[in-house]
């Protein structure tokens, strides 16, 4: 393969705010049984769907609006985004005993390797990074 083509495989899902969380994991579990990840990188699997859990949480509780989720897999890396209509950055807070919320985007930062937030037209994407697991990469 040419090293400057990337062949690379996606799926979109727009999640309304009636829609539960749970919606979101159940469809990018299904997403990552087709690539084999559930039998071969469990472990990934488990921090995928957690943090697809807290981004779309972020979207719905935080930004106050619909989710749009897209995943996409290049054969390196898979990438999480998260798009919604708030031009609020996300950043990690410190965690308090005071306050149940705030420790999603900690998550996040300790579960992929790496996650950026980017303003963009009418909102933000929230993208985090999950490289391939050996056993994936050897298939």
């Amino acid at each position: 393969m040419n090293e400057s083509s990337v062949r690379t495989v996606g799926w979109a899902r727009s999640l309304p705010m009636g829609q539960g969380v749970k919606a979101a994991r159940d469809w990018a579990q299904e997403h990552l049984a087709s690539l084999g990840w559930d039998e071969s990188a469990p472990e990934t699997v488990h921090s995928v769907l957690l943090t697809v859990s807290e981004l779309v949480t972020n979207a719905h509780v935080h930004a106050g609006t619909d989710a749009q989720l897209v995943m996409s897999w290049d054969t390196r890396c898979l990438h999480i985004s998260v798009h919604d209509g708030s031009a609020a950055l996300p950043t990690p807070r410190e965690p308090s005993e005071e306050r149940l919320g705030g420790r999603g985007m900690l998550l996040v930062d300790v579960l992929a390797d790496t996650w950026e937030a980017r303003p963009c037209p009418h909102g933000k994407t929230v993208t985090a990074c999950f490289r391939a697991p050996e056993a994936v990469t050897s298939m």
